[in-house]
């Protein structure tokens, strides 16, 4: 029975992470919310500290699949497309708004997912620093472990900001008041010193098996190695300049981090700690990485944690799947892919298999799914087969079964409701592979060493099996990637860093009404005005 750490902890009472109300208007980072604990009558034991670090912990949740900060990542790249359906998913156009990246400061997009995100991410931050002035004093075992998680976790919402947003204010206190931004690299080194410090002062290589799901030094690791493959980008507060190479590719060589390191060398060194640790693999198959009892793979680095519980559960399969494919629950009949992505694949690539195409059933029961009849699913006669398509028509108005559908995360048979109980892994090993192969090449372009991580990830059970031929090209890696991470919240980063996030269109596709080439400043995102508005000492993003 899978008992995680924050989820137990929570049900049990959450204490001060569930008097950690959300913050709405989270420009003051350091505001406090409002609560009877002190760390004079809480903290006094590490039971009470672990229910702190909970809450902590528990905004994790709001990163992940459902969330703004997922969405924006991918509804706004050529992974995710939310066609209107007739009267569904139109929601005052934000979803169009975003995939189209027509936003702007004031838009749709911007006054739900990215407000939404800004606050997430600052939630967690605020969380925090909470945590980590209340548990300053406190006596406990384990304390430098766990001072090291909070410290790791804050980085990581950070970690997040800066890769939608650029320079943010960083704040590290509980004391209340209004910060300008800083700049892009200062919250970089901020973020690699935060990490690196817990990574040597306190996080262990594993946790037993009643604590997973927290953070270790291999998770450290693993979004240290992801910055410093983009450090090309997360270095820069705008769009171009310097790091992009002919090909408009921003590379991690030549951009120094921590101890005068090559970014380049900074990551291989990460991964390989990884690598060398002796606590990852990869998978026996592919698809035991998102099952619902994916908490057992070996591959998880660092994840985010659900069961199969009111509120507490993914739902992924809600946004994407057919209103009669899931009994007994109906799902939205929203989130599908492009025609382009999905033909990226090769046919042997059984990756593709997380794509649904075609006649469909019913997820869980396996009986042959039907489309709607006056709004309503069956039993009615005569049926008629549910077949999803390989294209959508036009992003205005789909038809019920238009266009593919992402289904990474397959139903949870014990599901409660809605709620299954998959885990989220922000990073796992087949990424370290990629980002190794990655930064190799930069270093000695058409690698052969990086050609053959590549092919260890197509050689596993339920993968290809072909392996490629090479030489190891730019083009082959974003492929790659799009084969292995497709769904898991990495594929704008990756357009950014090759240069095709604000030049792709969704023309190969068919798609009427669909993405068109935008600006080059459309990498970062706006900061809403609402937080402006809140904090007139922030600064626009450029371009905006």
């Amino acid at each position: 029975m899978k008992l995680p750490f924050v989820t137990t902890s929570i049900g049990a009472v959450g204490l001060l992470g569930l008097l950690l109300v959300p913050l709405q208007g989270c420009t003051n980072l350091d505001e406090t919310p409002t609560s009877q604990i002190t760390p004079g009558n809480f903290f006094r034991t590490e039971a009470e500290v672990l229910a702190g670090l909970a809450g902590v912990y528990a905004q994790l949740r709001s990163t992940a699949p459902e969330g703004s900060i997922y969405d924006a990542n991918e509804v706004s790249t050529d992974e995710i497309v939310v066609p209107t359906r007739g009267s569904d998913w139109y929601d005052n156009g934000q979803w169009i708004d975003l995939h189209n990246q027509t936003w702007s400061p004031t838009s749709a997009a911007a006054a739900n997912f990215f407000n939404g995100a800004w606050n997430s991410a600052y939630t967690g931050v605020a969380r925090a620093n909470l945590f980590l002035s209340a548990v300053q004093n406190a006596t406990i075992p384990n304390k430098a472990a766990i001072v090291a998680e909070g410290r790791a976790l804050r980085a990581f919402y950070y970690y997040i900001l800066m890769d939608m947003f650029g320079g943010v204010p960083i704040v590290t206190t509980t004391e209340v008041g209004q910060h300008p931004r800083n700049t892009r690299r200062e919250l970089f080194d901020f973020i690699e010193r935060e990490l690196i410090a817990a990574r040597d002062s306190g996080l262990p290589a594993k946790w037993p098996a009643s604590d997973n799901g927290r953070f270790t030094r291999g998770g450290a690791d693993a979004i240290l190695a992801n910055m410093y493959v983009n450090a090309g980008v997360f270095t820069k507060d705008a769009a171009g300049g310097s790091g992009i190479n002919a090909t408009g590719y921003n590379s991690c060589s030549g951009v120094t981090v921590s101890g005068g390191q090559d970014a380049c060398a900074a990551a291989i060194a990460a991964a390989d700690r990884i690598l060398n640790s002796g606590n990852y693999r990869l998978a026996d198959s592919f698809p035991q990485n998102f099952r619902a009892d994916n908490y057992n793979s070996p591959e998880n680095i660092f994840v985010v944690k659900f069961i199969p519980a009111d509120g507490l559960g993914m739902g992924i399969t809600m946004a994407a799947l057919h209103y009669c494919q899931y009994a007994p629950l109906t799902p939205w009949n929203g989130f599908a892919t492009l025609a382009q992505t999905y033909n990226a694949f090769d046919a042997a690539d059984k990756r593709r298999q997380t794509i649904l195409i075609g006649p469909q059933k019913d997820v869980l029961t396996g009986q042959p799914a039907t489309v709607r009849v006056s709004g309503a699913c069956p039993p009615y006669s005569p049926s008629v087969a549910l077949i999803f398509t390989d294209t959508i028509k036009d992003i205005r108005s789909a038809t019920e079964g238009e266009g593919p559908r992402i289904y990474k995360w397959p139903a949870d048979p014990a599901h409660v409701a809605q709620n299954s109980g998959n885990d989220f892994a922000w990073f796992r090993l087949g990424e370290i592979y990629l980002i190794k192969a990655e930064a190799l090449n930069e270093q000695t372009p058409g690698s052969a060493t990086a050609l053959g991580l590549l092919n260890a990830l197509r050689a596993r059970t339920d993968a290809v099996n072909t392996p490629l031929a090479g030489p190891i090209t730019h083009d082959m890696i974003l492929n790659e990637r799009l084969f292995e991470l497709f769904g898991e919240g990495k594929r704008r980063q990756d357009l950014v860093r090759f240069g095709q996030y604000t030049s792709r269109t969704d023309a190969a596709s068919g798609l009427a009404g669909g993405k068109q080439a935008r600006p080059d400043y459309y990498v970062l995102m706006p900061i809403p005005q609402t937080q402006i508005d809140a904090n007139p000492m922030l600064q626009q993003n450029s371009g905006y």
